[in-house]
């Protein structure tokens, strides 16, 4: 297997007969799916999303992939294709899209709504175009075939892309459920079909490679589900991810069969099904919905909520019930349906959540007590069977951890795909596929870029590391009134201090430790303010440190007198 080298430097000028695979987010990573085909002199971008950010990343609202690599080229790209509608798929398009608002965005009818309702909070308009399995599409030098593939959100694509370099085949998320909701099967035949014709990079979703066997049916879930309906004896709340249009649609056909009615809690929950059900994807019986207010005046056992927050984020409206800072008051008889999984680094916060919950009296149902959730993703079973379908001349495993990404290739080279033919790649590695082999060539920027509030790429790991020591160790403030002709205090020091743990007379034995800094800058005719700030500040932060054992942020403003 070929590990990307950590001395790789630009890699050289491309060949007009080869093609060159980029990802800039997605390896290495959960998230921040997004990969750049270049080939002629043009670009092709597939996916483009958002990661979410962890306890390391405090103030932090997403996080994009860095698009400095193609932004001198911008005019080049002939597309962004979206394989489906997760925001780990999706949620980088409108910062794309602001630095070029008219590249087509191309996807299936479902992705497109989801993305064209999230442009618009964004003000953008995009240019779109729709396809759908089984449909052709040529961009510029790329064309571009599309398969069904099932996930855990509906209208989910493959893209098979051919150009004078050869045929590469990219999944997207997908696993192989033989018996899905809406009867939308994975095109294994079209696999196949695309395996017969020679596929000369196979880029699969490793998300679930390290997982035996085969991923559980959406279907098997059912029991589980109309169990919890059948002996709820209150209200039921159900959490799931607010695009999971097959599970919501399990608890409507459940809730009616139960002499429920249902609301939904949460923009982005009511924005989306609103969708789903507008594009007929999401069978709403007559009647069942109604608003929270009419809901309020039914009794519990006739009642169903579904709202966001099964990963334990923080604004989310399961999290907020927890914390008891909700309209929707949980207690006694209330049971808590959690339909979804647990994101890696999420764990803490789902816990933390499900603690809170009963504590107030729930009865909390999820995936470590019931069979409520199973995966999107292709297990071991599945990818094995995908490789011996398509028997790729070249593997370029997508869509992981490290170690989901490690896994993967070890099951294509388990099914006969000689090992120095499969690549393990990093964010920003540059995979070149020339006369039917695909090498490392090179390596380009792919650091994160942060969204925090307003401002795209203004927060550094500097600030974050700040905030982290803001947070830890706390801050401490010390104001000096120094006599300019002296350079000696001419009053006592104030000391502010927020989060270090401090009393009045705390810093009392500073106050020498300032003064022989002051004498030692004015025995060098240091006068300037910024130089004894800088002098005060270090003298300030040693002491806390041999003396406290921490490291506040100090902040010194030196006054003249």
């Amino acid at each position: 297997m070929s590990h990307p080298h950590p001395d790789l430097g630009q890699p050289p000028r491309l060949p007009d007969d080869a093609l060159r695979v980029v990802a800039l987010g997605g390896l290495g990573e959960i998230g921040r799916n997004m990969t750049v085909f270049e080939h002629r002199g043009k670009l092709l971008v597939v996916d483009c999303g958002v990661l979410f950010p962890e306890e390391h990343q405090p103030g932090v609202d997403v996080i994009l992939p860095d698009f400095g690599w193609i932004r001198d080229r911008l005019d080049k790209i002939e597309a962004i294709v979206l394989t489906h509608g997760h925001e780990d798929h999706i949620g980088g398009v409108p910062y794309l899209l602001k630095e070029r608002g008219d590249i087509p965005v191309v996807g299936s009818k479902l992705t497109l709504a989801f993305i064209t309702s999230k442009l618009k909070e964004h003000r953008i308009k995009p240019v779109t175009v729709e396809v759908k399995e089984d449909e052709k599409r040529q961009f510029g030098p790329f064309e571009c075939e599309f398969l069904a593939v099932n996930h855990s959100i509906p209208d989910g694509l493959a893209v098979a892309i051919r150009t004078k370099a050869g045929l590469v085949l990219h999944t997207g998320d997908f696993k192989m459920d033989q018996f899905p909701l809406d009867r939308r099967l994975t095109d294994l035949r079209g696999f196949a079909r695309l395996g017969e014709e020679g596929v000369d990079l196979f880029m699969t979703d490793s998300t679930n490679a390290d997982v035996p066997g085969f991923t559980t049916a959406e279907k098997d879930l059912g029991p589980a589900i109309d169990a919890v309906f059948r002996t709820a004896p209150g209200r039921i709340i159900v959490s799931s991810f607010a695009s999971h249009v097959h599970r919501i649609q399990q608890v409507l056909d459940a809730a009616k069969a139960g002499g429920r009615k249902v609301a939904f809690v949460g923009r982005s929950m009511v924005r989306n099904m609103g969708i789903a059900r507008d594009l007929g994807y999401l069978n709403v019986p007559k009647g069942l919905i109604v608003d929270l207010k009419e809901l309020e005046q039914l009794p519990d056992r006739k009642v169903t909520l579904v709202c966001t927050g099964s990963q334990g984020e923080p604004m989310a409206a399961l999290s907020r019930m927890a914390n008891r800072d909700h309209m929707i008051r949980i207690g006694e008889g209330d049971t808590v349906l959690m339909a979804s999984s647990l994101i890696p680094g999420n764990e803490n916060a789902i816990y933390a959540v499900i603690n809170g919950l009963i504590r107030w009296g729930a009865n909390v149902v999820h995936k470590g007590n019931a069979k409520v959730h199973v995966s999107g993703h292709a297990s071991a079973g599945e990818l094995v069977y995908c490789y011996n379908l398509v028997e790729p001349r070249n593997v370029l495993p997508v869509h992981g951890e490290f170690r989901h990404l490690k896994a993967n290739a070890a099951l294509a080279v388990s099914t006969g795909v000689p090992a120095d033919r499969v690549i393990i790649a990093e964010d920003g590695v540059v995979v070149d596929l020339h006369k039917g082999r695909a090498r490392i060539t090179g390596k380009v920027e792919a650091g994160y870029v942060y969204v925090d509030a307003m401002t795209v790429g203004g927060v550094t790991e500097a600030n974050l590391k700040d905030r982290r020591t803001l947070g830890e160790e706390g801050v401490v403030t010390v104001v000096l009134l120094v006599d300019a002709h002296t350079g000696k205090l001419a009053e006592p020091p104030d000391f502010l201090a927020r989060g270090f743990v401090h009393d009045d007379t705390t810093f009392k034995p500073v106050i020498p430790v300032i003064e022989e800094a002051l004498a030692r800058a004015a025995s060098e005719a240091i006068g300037d303010a910024s130089q004894l700030e800088q002098l005060v500040g270090r003298a300030v932060g040693n002491w806390t440190y041999r003396h406290w054992r921490r490291r506040p942020v100090v902040i010194p403003v030196v006054i003249d007198a």
